[in-house]
């Protein structure tokens, strides 16, 4: 006895096969992340009244940078994964889906790319 619809099976068609493993990285990134916010909540909340010159101290050091550079590619690869998800369920053209999925990782990468290089040229300065 198969699972498959008769639709299905006729057509030969089946699962994408990919998201079991959308669903658990989703899940893996997300409870990274937890930890990962409430140190950067915190953190933020510790330098309420801090300076300029305070918070640039504040990324150099070097368990901070590495941190930041943690909490920012979670951050970003959470987001790009469930903007993937919204992409995939509500845009009914395909070209339209094609092109918002492929702006959706450009942004995502850009964004990373500047945050990340941003902490490191503070952190190694």
């Amino acid at each position: 006895m198969s699972l498959r619809s008769p639709l299905g099976h006729a057509r030969g068609l089946g699962s994408a096969k990919d998201g079991t493993h959308h669903f658990w990285v989703q899940r893996v990134s997300a409870v990274a992340l937890v930890p990962l916010s409430l140190w950067f909540v915190f953190s933020l909340a510790r330098l309420g009244g801090a300076g300029y010159e305070q918070v640039l101290w504040w990324v150099s050091y070097p368990a901070v940078a590495v941190t930041l550079v943690l909490f920012i590619g979670a951050a970003l690869y959470h987001s790009m994964l469930g903007v993937q998800v919204v992409i995939e369920d509500y845009v009914g053209n395909e070209a339209a889906k094609i092109t918002a999925l492929l702006l959706s990782k450009f942004f995502h990468l850009v964004v990373a790319v500047a945050s990340i290089f941003a902490v490191l040229k503070i952190a190694l300065a």
